[in-house]
């Protein structure tokens, strides 16, 4: 049976490296995004937050040692080539969705909504769980790194509707989005 303390880093040490591996594959998708992204603001953003991906992945590294060893850095280091070869193979998979540029914006946009919510409940839980197991450090990382996903979820939700102005504008003629429109205030 394992001590207290093996438990208690192991949690940790799971739950950092599931964290670090998703930070890892993040880092190529928004790589990915951004070279497809026309929109200048948008694309700034992208760039913004590819920065504090990585910055993310670094402090997590850091803390899988703090809380392990060497052992859950090897083992996050390999979570992390998995998810970079996963990552890696849906990127040219991204580059086909939709029919326009906007609408692959949007498309990619919804992907990294989504993803930034999976983040801020992932930062969420390993706040919680280092609060209850007295490891302020990781607390404290977890929290920052939430504030910087519900920042850019934030600016992401405020995209959506943007890009899917754009796609329709692009992709439905005028006098369809006239027709349906009187259509519907009937």
């Amino acid at each position: 049976m394992a001590s207290e303390g093996t438990a208690r880093q192991a949690k940790l040490s799971q739950y950092l490296i599931e964290a670090y591996g998703k930070e890892k594959e993040l880092e190529v998708a928004l790589a990915a995004h951004i070279e497809m992204t026309t929109r200048a603001r948008y694309k700034k953003r992208l760039k913004e937050h590819l920065k504090e991906t990585k910055a993310h992945s670094k402090l997590l590294e850091r803390r899988i040692e703090k809380v392990n060893g060497d052992a859950a850095a090897t083992i996050a280091k390999a979570a992390s080539q998995g998810n970079r070869l996963m990552a890696t193979a849906k990127g040219p998979l991204h580059a086909l969705r939709g029919n326009s540029e906007p609408e692959k914006m949007l498309k990619n946009a919804k992907t990294e909504y989504f993803s930034e919510h999976e983040e801020i409940a992932t930062y969420t839980a390993i706040e919680t769980l280092a609060t209850e197991l007295n490891d302020q450090e990781t607390a404290k990382a977890a929290r920052s790194i939430l504030r910087d996903e519900e920042r850019m979820a934030k600016f992401l939700e405020k995209q959506i509707p943007i890009l899917t102005r754009q796609m329709v504008k692009e992709e439905i003629p005028a006098a369809e989005r006239k027709a349906t429109a009187k259509k519907s205030r009937k």
